[in-house]
C-alpha cells in the first residue's frame, strides 16, 4: 500500500522527467558574445561621465582649459576649508605653486591631510568611473586615503566603456602593467553597518573630477 508522501515522491520525480523531456527539445539561441553589454553612448563623452558620476555621488567640473581646471581647484580648497592639501605629483605641485593654492608635498604631513589630488589613467564614460594605477608618481596610497580626493584629467582621457580603459592602459605601458589598477566609482561606500549606506567608509567620503 503506497502512503501519501510515496505517491508525492513520485509525483515530484514523475514531473522532474517530463521537464528534462522538455528541455533536451528547446533550442536556445547562440549568444552574440561580441554584442556590447551597455547601451550606445548618443551624447558627448564628458556629458556622458559628468552625468554618471552624479548618479554614484561624485562630483564632476568640466573645464574649458587647464587654466581653468586649477581655478577650481583652488575654489574646492577654499569652499572646503581645506588647510592640509597633500599633492606628490611635481606636474601638479608646479600649477598649485603657480596659481598660489597653498599645498604640502611633505610624508610627515600625510596622515593629517584633508584632501588630496592626483592625475588618473582614464575616465569611463558610461559609469562614471576613474581608472587608477599605481605607476603614477602618486602611488597608489593617493587613491585611497584623502578624505577628499581631487583628479585631473584631460578630455582626450576619456573613454566609453571599462575594456576601452584597460585597452589604454594595455597600449601605453605594454608588457610593464602597473602592480596596481584600480576602478574608482565614487566615494568609497558600504551598506554592512546596520544595511544603512555610509559614504567613505574605507576612502574618499568626495571625489571630485576636473575634466579639461
Amino acid at each position: 500500500m503506497q502512503t501519501t508522501s510515496n505517491i508525492s515522491r513520485e509525483l515530484i520525480l514523475a514531473n522532474i522527467a517530463e521537464a528534462k523531456k522538455q528541455r533536451k527539445n528547446c533550442a536556445y539561441p547562440e549568444p552574440d558574445w561580441d554584442k556590447n553589454i551597455y547601451k550606445e553612448i548618443a551624447e558627448p563623452l564628458e556629458e556622458c561621465f559628468a552625468r554618471e558620476i552624479k548618479a554614484v555621488s561624485g562630483n564632476c567640473v568640466l573645464c574649458v582649459s587647464e587654466e581653468e581646471a586649477y581655478e577650481n581647484v583652488k575654489k574646492i580648497v577654499e569652499e572646503k576649508n581645506i588647510t592640509n592639501f597633500f599633492c606628490r605629483t611635481e606636474e601638479i605641485a608646479q600649477q598649485l605653486t603657480k596659481h598660489n593654492i597653498p599645498f604640502s608635498n611633505q610624508e610627515q604631513d600625510f596622515l593629517a591631510m584633508e584632501a588630496g589630488i592626483t592625475f588618473c589613467e582614464a575616465l569611463i564614460a558610461r559609469t562614471g568611473s576613474v581608472l587608477v594605477s599605481s605607476a603614477h608618481e602618486a602611488g597608489r596610497q593617493m587613491n585611497i586615503y584623502p578624505p577628499t580626493h581631487i583628479v585631473l584629467a584631460r578630455k582626450s582621457q576619456l573613454v566609453p566603456y571599462i575594456s576601452d580603459g584597460l585597452t589604454l592602459i594595455k597600449n601605453k605601458y605594454g608588457e610593464n602593467l602597473p602592480s596596481a589598477i584600480t576602478n574608482i566609482t565614487g566615494p568609497s561606500r558600504t551598506a554592512d553597518i546596520e544595511k544603512t549606506l555610509v559614504l567613505g567608509a574605507h576612502g574618499p567620503k568626495d571625489i571630485y573630477v576636473l575634466v579639461y
